[in-house]
C-alpha cells in the first residue's frame, strides 16, 4: 500500500476533475473531422453520436441550443467537421467532444475559416447595427472599390447613368480575386476615406465560387470597412452569396447592380416627384389667393369701410351715454354712502360719555393715576380726586367717606 504520508492519494472525482481541467484547457476550441457512427437524437433535443478514422473514435454531444441551427440532417457513415471542446461526462469517465458547429466535410477548409472568422468578428461587435451608418438619400459623388474590367463596374455604370446620369462616379481600381486583392481592397478603401471626396462607397465584384469571392472575407477588408468614416454598401457575388464584407458594411446589396439602384433614387420619379408637389404648391397658392380676394371684397363692403364716420359718431354717442349714467350712478352712491355716516354719527354721540356729561353727570377718579372711581373703597380720606365736568374739571380732596 503507497504511503499517504509521502505520495497524496486521490479520489476518483479528484483525478476526474484534474483530467477535465487539463483536456478542457488544452482543447478549448478545436476543429475534428471523421465518420458519423452510433447517432442517437434524443428526446430532449440533444444529440449523441461518435466520429471515427481508422485509428480512432471519439464521442461527441451536441445540445439541443446548438443543434437547433443545422442546416442539414446528420445519419451514420456521414464524414463531417465539427468544431467545439473536449470536455470530460464524470458519471462515467467518458471525454467527449461538445460540439458547436459541424459542417459536411466537403465544405472544405475555406468555409471553416469562413465560420471561424464570422464568429470571431460577431463576438467582437463588428456587425451590430448601432455601428451601421445610413446612407445618403442623393449622393452627389459615389465612390466604387472593384475592378476596372470586371463585369460588376460596367453594371454598377449602366444602372446609374440610366436613373441619375449627373452623378459622378469616382472608382478606385482594386483586384478583387487573388493573394493581394485583400489588401489592395482594404488600401482602396482607406484611399477614400483619407481623400473624403465622395458620399457613399461600393465595394464588390460580380459572382464566382467560395475561392473567388475570398478576398471579402478576408479580415483586413472586413476591418477597413468596419474603419471607414464614410458609408459602404457591399456588393459582392449573387444574390445567393453571402461574404464576411456583408455583415461588416452598412448595407448589403445581393448583386453590383442592385447595390447602384439602391445607393441611388430613379432621376425620373425625382422629377416627377417634384413637379406634382409644385402643382400642389400652385394649386394652394391659388386656392388660397382666391379666399383672400372674396375676404377683401367682403370687408370692401362692409358697412365699417362704407360710412366709418358715421360709426366714429355712434360710438361717441355711446361713450355719452355712459359718461352720464356714470355721473347719476356716483352720485346716487355718495349719497346713500353720507346717509349711512350720519346714522353711525348719531349712534356714536348717543353712546359717548360727552353726552352723559352733558346732562349734568360727572365722572371721579383718582388725581395721581386717572382712575375712575366705582366704589368708595377705592379711595381714602385725604385724597386728592379729579371730577371731570361737561365742561372742565375740578381737584377736591377727600374729607369725609359715607358708605351707602
Amino acid at each position: 500500500m503507497a504511503d499517504s504520508k509521502k505520495n497524496k492519494i486521490y479520489t476518483v472525482s479528484e483525478i476526474s476533475k484534474k483530467i477535465r481541467a487539463t483536456l478542457e484547457s488544452a482543447c478549448s476550441a478545436v476543429w475534428v473531422e471523421g465518420e458519423v457512427s452510433n447517432y442517437i437524437y434524443h428526446s430532449s433535443g440533444h444529440m449523441y453520436f461518435s466520429i471515427r478514422d481508422e485509428n480512432a473514435v471519439l464521442k461527441c454531444a451536441m445540445f439541443r441550443r446548438a443543434n437547433e441551427k443545422l442546416k442539414f440532417k446528420i445519419k451514420d457513415g456521414m464524414k463531417i467537421v465539427c468544431f467545439g471542446s473536449i470536455g470530460v461526462y464524470a458519471p462515467r469517465g467518458d471525454y467527449q467532444l461538445i460540439a458547436e458547429t459541424i459542417e459536411p466535410k466537403g465544405i472544405g477548409a475555406l468555409q471553416l475559416r469562413f465560420e471561424e472568422l464570422k464568429q470571431k468578428l460577431k463576438k467582437e461587435g463588428l456587425f451590430e447595427q448601432s455601428h451601421k451608418k445610413p446612407i445618403p438619400y442623393l449622393p452627389t459623388r459615389i465612390g466604387v472599390v472593384t475592378s476596372p474590367t470586371g463585369a460588376a463596374i460596367r453594371d454598377i455604370l449602366n444602372v446609374t447613368r440610366r436613373r441619375f446620369s449627373n452623378v459622378e462616379i469616382i472608382i478606385n481600381p482594386a483586384k478583387v480575386q487573388g493573394e493581394s486583392a485583400k489588401n489592395e481592397i482594404g488600401v482602396a478603401i482607406k484611399q477614400f476615406n483619407e481623400l473624403k471626396n465622395i458620399d457613399v462607397m461600393i465595394v464588390g465584384r460580380g459572382g464566382g465560387s467560395l475561392e473567388d469571392l475570398w478576398a471579402f472575407n478576408e479580415e483586413i477588408v472586413a476591418r477597413a470597412i468596419f474603419n471607414s468614416e464614410i458609408p459602404i454598401i457591399s456588393a459582392v457575388g449573387h444574390e445567393i452569396d453571402y461574404t464576411i464584407s456583408d455583415f461588416v458594411s452598412d448595407l448589403r446589396a445581393p448583386t453590383p447592380s442592385a447595390a447602384a439602384e439602391l445607393v441611388l433614387p430613379r432621376k425620373d420619379d425625382l422629377v416627377s416627384t417634384i413637379n406634382t408637389s409644385l402643382a400642389r404648391l400652385r394649386n394652394s397658392l391659388v386656392g388660397k389667393i382666391e379666399m383672400l380676394k372674396e375676404k377683401v371684397l367682403t370687408l370692401s363692403t362692409s358697412y365699417v369701410l362704407r360710412q366709418p364716420l358715421n360709426l366714429i359718431m355712434q360710438y361717441d354717442q355711446k361713450v355719452d351715454d355712459l359718461t352720464k349714467d356714470l355721473a347719476v350712478g356716483i352720485e346716487r352712491a355718495v349719497r346713500i354712502n353720507r346717509e349711512k355716516f350720519n346714522l353711525l354719527i348719531g349712534k356714536l354721540e348717543a353712546l359717548s360719555p360727552l353726552a352723559i356729561l352733558n346732562r349734568g353727570y360727572s365722572i371721579s377718579m383718582t388725581a395721581k393715576d386717572s382712575h375712575i372711581l366705582k366704589d368708595i373703597k377705592d379711595i381714602s380720606k385725604e385724597d386728592l380726586i379729579k371730577t371731570k365736568l361737561a365742561k372742565g374739571e375740578l381737584i377736591s380732596r377727600v374729607e369725609e367717606l359715607n358708605e351707602g
